[in-house]
């Protein structure tokens, strides 16, 4: 007998529905990494990796000052109703430095957000530089991503995050989509830091306006702490060599660089002035 003898039009429909849902659901990408590192004799050793879904975390070795963490994503890239997560813990007295082996890539979603959480802990005189390449949006995509960070009162973090809404190399533009980012940065357990941004709908008209971007279509932030009239100095001496539009302001024992760009290249070459500016070199997968 076949399946849906006996039921109604409208009850057949629910069921698709339903099926359609709990197939799309099934094939979503999640991931996890939970990373503790901890110092032994002044060297920074992995004391806990935990790897779950598409996310892998790989150790080039490559600084003998820090130890070098690399995120990999064996789905290459993320999309509607994926999850990934990424919880670090840097113990007391540990320097770790954290990238991504390529950009991020977020494609179009049918409808759903592609999720992203991110928890970073720096314990006492811990160092933690997040850099992660790019992340790039296409066209309707649609990204909801939360970074919370807990800091002792003498860590250290610096870190970059570099958005582009489409790769102007290969004429595609995101001109409709979502994008939120939500950054929480605590000291000593109060909070120091809160920023969200967001753009919603006509991306690409809403970033022609002169006040927001201007037609760029690559944006980034540049946070230190502790930051000061150093960090200011420092950066405001690149002076016209920048190829994008680049300030910074410091408050508060934190420094914040924000810049905006025509496209991923132009702000990629300012992002690693200004890194280089702070005595922070780029990980090497940057450059290749």
């Amino acid at each position: 007998m076949p399946a849906f003898a006996g039921m109604t039009a409208e009850s057949v429909a629910v069921l698709s529905i339903q099926s359609s849902s709990e197939t799309f659901a099934a094939n979503r990408a999640t991931g996890h990494i939970a990373l503790s590192v901890s110092a032994h004799d002044g060297v920074t050793r992995r004391t806990r990796v935990h790897e779950d879904g598409s996310l892998r975390v790989r150790f080039p070795n490559a600084t003998p000052e820090a130890l070098e963490a690399v995120l990999v994503n064996t789905g290459g890239g993320m999309t509607g109703g994926d999850h990934f997560s990424i919880d670090l813990a840097i113990g007391e007295g540990a320097s770790l430095i954290f990238g991504t082996a390529a950009a991020e890539k977020i494609y179009r979603s049918s409808g759903n957000d592609a999720d992203m959480d991110v928890r970073l802990m720096v314990e006492a005189n811990g160092k933690l530089a997040w850099l992660p390449q790019e992340t790039i949006l296409f066209d309707r995509a649609r990204l909801k991503r939360r970074i919370d960070i807990d800091l002792d009162d003498s860590a250290s973090l610096i870190m970059a995050e570099a958005v582009v809404f489409g790769r102007a190399a290969m004429d595609e533009a995101m001109v409709d989509g979502f994008f939120t980012d939500a950054w929480r940065i605590r000291r000593g357990g109060k909070l120091i830091y809160a920023d969200t941004a967001r753009l919603d709908g006509g991306i690409a008209e809403k970033m022609a306006a002169r006040a927001v971007t201007h037609s760029g279509i690559a944006i980034a932030t540049v946070l230190i702490a502790p930051g000061g009239e150093t960090a200011l100095e420092q950066v405001r001496a690149l002076g016209e060599t920048f190829a994008g539009e680049v300030g910074i302001s410091a408050w508060n024992g934190l420094a914040v660089a924000r810049l905006c760009a025509r496209d991923g290249a132009a702000l990629r070459h300012d992002l690693i002035a200004v890194l280089a500016a702070l005595g922070t070199p780029v990980p090497r997968l940057w450059l290749q």
